[in-house]
């Protein structure tokens, strides 16, 4: 049945057309505004505390497995590094301590924009899996803090233990 004009029902929303038009819009918006308003630094700054506190709790697990002196190395305030002793009775540290996937050396490195608060002391996990400085001597309770992160990395001084 055929309605007059003024009786039609009157149909709102958008066309096909409009919708596609307004989303390639927002995409574009998206794509130059978003990385804009959101800094990754912070989001770097975790990543780089979580990595380094791996690479602390990696050291210490592979001092105590291999009963091994492990030396932690900090080279400026943007690199850390692994280094194992030949044989248990070295405390030296002369090699480098191989990641867990065995390939490549276990190391860190941060991106740019990211680095340690201030450049930790270097230190050595003994067989035991105790930090030590220098030569044998019982380390005092590191702490080690990553610039824009909320949470300090901290190796307890008797036990080794490594938490944040």
């Amino acid at each position: 049945m055929l309605l007059p004009t003024h009786l039609k029902q009157h149909q709102s929303g958008f066309t096909l057309l409009e919708v596609v038009v307004v989303v390639a819009i927002l995409g574009i918006i998206a794509i130059f505004i978003a990385p804009a308003s959101l800094s990754n630094t912070p989001f770097y700054a975790r990543g780089f505390h979580d990595e380094t506190l791996a690479l602390l709790r990696f050291a210490q697990k592979s001092a105590i497995a291999q009963r091994r002196t492990v030396c932690v190395e900090f080279s400026g305030a943007v690199n850390a590094s692994l280094r194992i002793a030949a044989s248990a009775a070295s405390p030296t540290c002369t090699n480098d301590l191989q990641g867990p996937s065995g390939g490549n050396a276990a190391s860190i490195t941060a991106q740019s924009d990211v680095a340690y608060s201030a450049i930790p002391s270097n230190f050595s996990f003994d067989g035991l899996g105790q930090p030590v400085d220098g030569l044998s001597a019982p380390a005092s309770t590191k702490s080690i803090q990553v610039l824009n992160a909320s949470k300090t990395i901290t190796v307890e001084a008797i036990t080794g233990y490594v938490h944040d």
